[in-house]
Formats: structure tokens, sequence, C-alpha cells
């Protein structure tokens, strides 16, 4: 749950991004080194394939039900795909840090 949260995978307090979604150097609470908690593309290969599919189905549906202007779909599923795209990314990027904590599965493990 942690992870979820972006919280330290130690002290469920402090907070496990720097940014949007660049993991921290350290917690600012427990001091845990997060440096070699590293997520790789492992999110970003699952959120493209869900996100694709739900926003495909989406933009389908919207398509033959009310049948648009095609601006509609041009002010309408880029922003809605890049802001799912983040709150998912981030979601998966802090539950993968906290099980790399939790099963001990990198060297900076202090």
């Amino acid at each position: 749950m942690t992870g979820l949260l972006g919280r330290c995978p130690r002290c469920g307090e402090g907070r496990l991004f720097r940014g949007v979604l660049a993991v921290a150097e350290h917690c600012e609470t427990c001091g845990l080194d997060l440096r070699g908690h590293d997520a790789g593309d492992g999110p970003a290969v699952f959120v493209i394939l869900l996100l694709g599919g739900m926003m495909m189905g989406l933009v389908l549906w919207v398509e033959f039900t009310w049948e648009p202007r095609w601006l509609v779909h041009v002010l309408l599923w880029p922003p809605l795909a890049i802001g799912a795209a983040i709150v998912m990314l981030r979601a998966l990027k802090g539950i993968l840090v906290a099980q790399q904590y939790r099963h001990r599965s990198t060297a900076y493990d202090a």
C-alpha cells in the first residue's frame, strides 16, 4: 500500500518520488537509500498495454454511440490519455519499488 500511495517502503511516511515520476535518492524521514530501487521499463509496458486497450475501447464507444466531430476526439483523448498514463505509471512504479524493498532485490538496502 505504501508504494501505491507514493510513500517510503520502510517507514511509510516519507515521499517515494521527488517529482512526478522520479524516485527520490533517499527518504527524508527515515533516511532509506532509494537510489538502487529502479522500476525500469516494467510499469511502462503494462501502462501501454492496459491503457491502450482501455482508451481504444472508449474511443470506439464514443464514436459509435454519439458520432462526434473529429475535433472532439482531438480535444478529449490526448489529455485523458496523458493524465491516466501518469497516474498509472506512478502507481505501478511505486508498487514495484516497494516490492523491491520488501524482497531485498537491490544492492542499496540500508
